[in-house]
């Protein structure tokens, strides 16, 4: 009886690794491809708000918890889904059941991995997602605003301050080394002065909302009344004093259900002087919140019944529908969160309806693979893939024959 916990025990961790490394690369690619494809479109962004590259990286490390809140189920089934693929197919699976372990005892490492990135994705969707959305949008406005030291588009007129105007023909060094300066400054009474200069730099100065702009080898024209007749001076160095512009404070954290944590949700839905669409839209995305993390503990029964291949079959037929199957549930719970916002579904019945579905779908695949004598949950897809992959094959080798008759043919005349 010691012997056989012994290896039990040895087994766990043999399956353990097995599903921790693709869990892991499936996770790593799922959020990297995610990011890649929102990555283009804030370079973009920042670029055309004149803004540092440094902030495109802090953006993505804030959107980085919202697509970990749909990698982690991919990571898991996948890890999962390939760890008992390689027991079948190498027939370690055969061999554990012909030694009297059932399905039911291997699931339970699996259950325990499913648990601990339940918890993990429980604090990602529910408290660090929020936050960090709130950041984004934070960083969003800093950017627009330009406190986070916007530089200055070349060949485009900007204003810097009150009465400033700033054109720059060339930029160096990320903005440290200007050339070709041309600047106009505003006072009162209609006094101005216009500077043109080789080149220049920005300097900090003790004073937080004073720049000092430095120029050197130039021209200023003081023009101290417009009757009068301007002062031009030449320069070697000349320094201008810049005040920055007043930033407006960013809003508080909390304005849209993105930015709310599962707390701030619950009291939101029965809060008695909220609206009523406040409230719906609240249970929407609470609700989805939720599924999104139960979801974990149906995905280890989905993934063990697509994993194991039909008998004398190496097809990978259901990796592909477990894919499709999880990415489907996760659209129809964001569909559903939309539509129970707007009102038109209950925002409950639109979260747990198509969760039911999911479950009874996973849950009768396994039943059909542990329980069923021969039972093979994806027998007749197979089966049918296989026919459809022979029509295809057969069809490309006619068309690769009848271009090949061709090519003779013109050859020979």
């Amino acid at each position: 009886m010691f012997a056989a916990l012994i290896v039990l025990a040895r087994f766990d961790r043999y399956l353990a690794r097995l599903i921790i490394v693709p869990l892991l690369a499936s996770l790593v690619i799922a959020a990297m491809l995610l990011l890649l494809d929102r990555m283009l479109r804030l370079f973009d962004f920042v670029m055309n708000e004149g803004g540092p590259v440094s902030v495109v990286w802090r953006m993505l490390g804030n959107l980085l918890p919202e697509y970990l809140s749909l990698g982690i189920p991919i990571g898991v089934m996948m890890g999962i889904l390939m760890a008992f693929r390689k027991l079948a197919t190498t027939s370690e699976l055969d061999a554990l059941r012909a030694v009297g372990i059932s399905y039911n005892r291997l699931l339970r490492v699996p259950m325990l991995i499913a648990l601990l990135f339940a918890c993990i994705n429980f604090g990602i969707v529910g408290f660090l997602q929020p936050v960090s959305r709130y950041a984004y949008e934070n960083l969003r406005f800093e950017l627009r605003s330009g406190a986070l030291g916007a530089s200055i588009k070349v060949g485009e007129f900007a204003v810097l301050g009150k009465g400033i105007t700033l054109r720059v023909e060339e930029s160096k060094n990320q903005g440290a080394d200007l050339r070709g300066l041309f600047v106009r400054a505003a006072g009162k009474n209609g006094e101005s002065v216009a500077v043109t200069a080789a080149s220049g730099t920005f300097l900090s100065t003790d004073d937080p909302d004073v720049i000092l702009l430095r120029l050197r080898n130039g021209t200023l024209v003081h023009n101290a009344n417009p009757a009068g007749v301007p002062r031009v001076l030449t320069f070697v160095q000349h320094d201008l004093p810049v005040n920055l512009p007043t930033m407006g404070a960013f809003r508080k954290r909390g304005e849209g259900n993105l930015e709310k944590t599962l707390p701030e949700l619950g009291r939101m839905m029965f809060d008695a002087e909220a609206t009523p669409e406040a409230r719906r839209d609240a249970s929407a995305t609470f609700n989805r919140r939720l599924v999104q993390c139960l979801v974990m503990f149906v995905l280890p029964f989905l993934a063990v019944a697509l994993g194991v291949p039909p008998k004398r079959s190496t097809s990978a037929l259901g990796v592909f529908i477990a894919l499709i199957g999880l990415v489907t549930f996760h659209k129809m719970t964001e569909y559903g969160e939309r539509m129970g916002s707007l009102g038109r579904v209950d925002p409950v019945l639109a979260q747990w309806l198509p969760f039911a579905v999911f479950i009874a779908a996973s849950l009768w695949l396994y039943r059909t693979l542990a329980y069923v004598p021969g039972g093979q949950p994806i027998g007749a897809l197979d089966r049918w893939a296989a026919k459809v992959g022979t029509v295809l094959r057969g069809f490309a080798a006619r068309v690769v024959k009848r271009e090949n008759w061709r090519d003779d043919a013109l050859s020979a005349g």
